[in-house]
């Protein structure tokens, strides 16, 4: 067992047959790369909304997008499949042992090896490597933890434990400017489908699914006031 936490009410990682887990009372995640499988097989990920906002006319490989956010990487499999080589930012010392440990397995995957082969994961604050990346992306994608909801049923499990881990963005000013900073052409932004803007900026254009939005500012926005 490895305990990353000295706090034995908070959660611990362990190793268990299916991967370095995440694990809290009764509350369990292991990252899995491999259910995204049908999202992206054979161009599936056509069909994803990311996709869609993170499409950009006349870019053609190598492309670079920066996941401010990484999380558990879903997202940027996502644009992985789509041919970006993407940077992912984790902060969290766990979840980016979770998302590392997820890569690692994801890779001996014959479907997955290949995108995942773009992602490159990095530890660290994204609001203050933004500004200083070396490497200028030509997307951003942040998305920033969602504010809790009032009824705990209808939070996921896993985003019950990566919740206690992560608290919702505590200056999103900071973090979208830091994503202008980078000089992309494009920052695309993912919200719940009726939430607020992120910094209460009105992106130029948005994608909507039913429960999920994509909020974009594209190149011909300067800054984001």
């Amino acid at each position: 067992m490895r305990d990353h936490l000295s706090d034995s009410t908070k959660p611990i990682l362990i190793e268990t047959p299916e991967g370095l887990t995440l694990q809290k009372g009764e509350l369990s995640l292991c990252a899995d790369l491999r259910s995204m499988i049908p999202r992206i097989r054979g161009e599936m990920w056509r069909h994803e909304p990311l996709a869609k906002a993170a499409s950009l006319k006349g870019l053609r490989p190598p492309m670079l997008a920066v996941d401010a956010t990484a999380g558990l990487g879903e997202d940027a499999l996502i644009l992985a499949a789509i041919g970006y080589h993407v940077i992912l930012f984790e902060q969290d010392p766990q979840i980016h042992a979770l998302l590392e440990d997820a890569l690692r397995r994801a890779a001996a995957d014959p479907i997955l090896a290949e995108p995942v082969a773009r992602m490159e994961l990095r530890k660290g604050d994204s609001t203050l490597a933004l500004p200083v990346l070396s490497e200028k992306p030509d997307l951003v994608y942040l998305d920033p933890m969602f504010p809790a909801r009032q009824k705990s049923g209808l939070i996921k499990k896993k985003f019950q434990l990566l919740q206690l881990l992560e608290a919702p963005c505590a200056d999103e000013e900071a973090l979208l400017n830091a994503a202008f900073a980078a000089g992309p052409r494009r920052i695309v932004i993912k919200r719940p489908a009726k939430g607020p803007f992120l910094a209460q900026k009105k992106p130029e254009f948005t994608y909507s699914g039913s429960s999920i939005r994509y909020d974009c500012f594209s190149v011909r926005i300067s800054n984001p006031s």
